[in-house]
């Protein structure tokens, strides 16, 4: 993560304008505040991808709450070109506003992990140059692993995107939060508890009126308690050992996969009414004390960043 982090400081010279991508069904839990002293001082624009797995219905919400922390943003599904050219369009604005200054647009994107910016990137590729894909993909968060290579996405004026790998949180405070990043995919599976992801997602989709979840996974009625939900689940997709025990685990992936397939419609986990959001900037996005641990590399990065600019400033590197 502060690797992640520092490859991102050590190119910052060279951007001109930042994307972060966020998961549009976790509007707010899918921010995170330590590249806000990373980015400080470029030029921004916040994109909440996968918006087609989120109600529209969130859109002028979470734009007025962003506007008010003077984040430009913008809503997009990598599938849809139109979609994606939103981007491209603030790109194009910005390169045109100076073209003194931005002979070559170098934009990076980045992102928590499994908010999907190499499907961003490769979207983008594909509509401002019709070219193929550029950035490896996947399902499972961790899939670009370094800072990558300038990528061409529009030839005029010269726009260049940079990959970046997804960076976490080191320690998310509240467990409600922590819990909606594992749901989206943000945390391995391996690391985060299925049997309380299940659980969590049970109890957001039995507070929804448009969601029929027992029909959409073919099991005979709604319920509150996850066992009971779980041994009705698995006996519907044949998830039983032998002697008919049950297959938790396969169960309750197959459960997972299914909301991140989006199949049980267009969620939103995050509340944003105004003392939800109030509480969620207060209680995430205000910096903790330090531990003694975490204080020493902190100094010891600073110091590093420090001596990286004093051999810039009289070219060195």
């Amino acid at each position: 993560m502060m690797s992640g982090l520092r490859e991102m400081r050590d190119q910052m010279r060279t951007v001109d304008l930042i994307v972060e991508t966020r998961d549009a069904r976790i509007p707010l839990s899918s921010i995170n505040k330590q590249f806000e002293q990373v980015i400080k001082g470029k030029r921004r624009v916040v994109v909440y991808n996968k918006c087609d797995l989120a109600p529209t219905s969130i859109q002028p919400v979470v734009r007025k709450v962003m506007e008010s922390r003077n984040q430009r943003t913008l809503f997009t599904d990598t599938n849809i070109n139109k979609s994606v050219k939103q981007i491209l369009d603030v790109a194009r604005e910005t390169a045109k506003s100076d073209p003194m200054r931005y002979p070559q647009l170098v934009v990076m994107v980045i992102g928590m992990p499994n908010v999907g910016k190499s499907s961003l990137i490769n979207a983008l590729r594909r509509t401002g140059l019709n070219r193929g894909k550029a950035a490896n993909t996947g399902a499972k968060p961790g899939v670009t692993r370094s800072v990558s290579g300038r990528i061409r996405v529009l030839d005029s004026p010269a726009v260049y995107l940079v990959d970046t790998p997804g960076v976490m949180i080191p320690h998310i405070p509240d467990p409600i939060t922590a819990i909606k990043v594992a749901l989206t995919g943000g945390i391995k599976d391996n690391i985060a508890d299925d049997t309380v992801l299940a659980d969590y997602l049970l109890f957001r989709l039995n507070r929804l009126d448009h969601t029929d979840y027992s029909a959409v996974l073919g099991i005979s009625q709604r319920t509150d308690d996850i066992s009971e939900f779980l041994q009705l689940l698995g006996t519907k997709i044949g998830a039983l050992r032998r002697g008919g025990e049950l297959d938790t685990d396969k169960t309750i992936q197959f459960f997972l996969r299914a909301f991140r397939q989006g199949r049980f419609g267009q969620l939103c986990l995050d509340e944003l009414d105004e003392p939800s959001v109030t509480t969620f900037f207060k209680n995430n996005m205000e910096d903790a004390p330090l531990s003694k641990n975490q204080a020493q590399k902190a100094k010891r990065a600073a110091q590093r960043q420090r001596s990286l600019e004093k051999a810039r400033s009289k070219n060195l590197i």
